[in-house]
């Protein structure tokens, strides 16, 4: 099945993948040979790299919306299978992300850094949704779902600014994998 992409989006792509191998050094000659596209073409959609990455950001976290809902919607999945999927939903794009050229965002295009940390601070209400309905069925101990809200969005913060990942030679995915299990493992109802 061929899925029909326009060039913004397929900019994006390779925005992602050529970032990735980069970081902020990229140049639109490098997105231009990634794409086998005129760096004109790319102009056309972009003005510069700053508005390429903004966009970048709402794209990620619109694909990871996609499957939060797709998640939240599949009724053969308990409550807590929900919370651990959704959880740790993580875009195709992200899965091999440096996470260290996420964080050179800040200091270089820090109106795009900001719309990466408003992003992960928002579309809880579905996770809130799910530990509550969690308690309510007591799978769930009595917790504060904003606690682990917070819990959850500092680790990914910490992974964004720190190298413990890079030096402990850990991707981005196991990591996540992992918190979300011990977070999500914490506030089981034990049998």
């Amino acid at each position: 099945e061929v899925i029909y992409m326009d060039n913004k989006e397929r900019i994006l792509e390779a925005t992602m993948k050529v970032f990735n191998k980069k970081g902020l050094k990229f140049t639109m000659d490098d997105i231009a040979e990634e794409l086998s596209m005129s760096k004109k073409t790319i102009y056309t959609v972009f003005d510069n790299k700053e508005a390429m990455f903004f966009c970048m950001v709402d794209y990620c976290f619109d694909k990871i919306k996609e499957q939060k809902n797709k998640v939240l919607s599949d009724d053969t999945l308990t409550t807590v299978e929900k919370l651990r999927g959704v959880l740790k939903v993580l875009p195709e794009c992200y899965r091999d992300i440096d996470l260290s050229n996420l964080y050179q965002l800040k200091d270089k295009y820090p109106a795009t850094y900001l719309k990466v940390e408003e992003q992960l601070e928002s579309g809880w209400e579905g996770v809130i949704r799910l530990m509550e309905q969690g308690m309510r069925e007591n799978v769930i101990r009595p917790i504060n779902p904003h606690i682990v809200k917070t819990m959850m969005e500092a680790t990914i913060e910490q992974f964004f600014q720190r190298d413990v990942l890079v030096i402990n030679g850990i991707s981005y995915n196991e990591a996540l994998e992992e918190v979300v299990d011990i977070l999500v493992d914490g506030i089981l109802v034990n049998d």
